[in-house]
């Protein structure tokens, strides 16, 4: 972590700011991730532009990473580190489903898009996001 830089957060974050709003200008949609996604199974009439979507913001990454180069050479990912059993680790993501479905919501969509439409509903699932995020890792002491 000693050769972090700016630029490449910076960058995709402007980049998933500039496509939410849009999705939002053009096509009067929020561009939840996990509405856009969980919608897709089953299939309803309004697939496409939510295929589309995903698509181009996977694609407009690369292409990033492509033109300028320079900008992530120093981007190394690392391997996520797996704590517990896969049991336990399909269990998490069973819950953290749960509670995107129950919240109404994932962590992007009233990150990005709540906050910015200065959802009360997304500044409280937001707050609730952080305090169990540090809880976690102050119980687990896994960062």
């Amino acid at each position: 972590m000693d050769d972090f830089s700016v630029w490449p957060p910076l960058i995709g974050g402007l980049m998933i700011g500039l496509a939410s709003a849009t999705l939002w200008i053009a096509n009067g949609r929020i561009a939840g991730i996990s509405g856009l996604f969980g919608q897709l199974l089953p299939p309803t009439g309004t697939v496409w532009w939510r295929l589309i979507f995903l698509a181009a913001m996977i694609l407009g990454g690369l292409a990033a990473a492509s033109a300028v180069p320079a900008l992530f050479s120093g981007f190394q990912p690392q391997a996520p580190h797996l704590v517990g059993s896969p049991l336990w680790i399909a269990a998490a993501g069973l819950l953290v489903g749960l509670g995107t479905k129950i919240g109404n919501g994932c962590t992007s969509g009233h990150g990005v898009c709540g906050i910015a439409r200065l959802s009360k509903r997304s500044f409280a699932n937001v707050a609730i996001f952080f305090a169990v995020a540090i809880a976690t890792v102050a119980v687990t002491g896994v960062v």
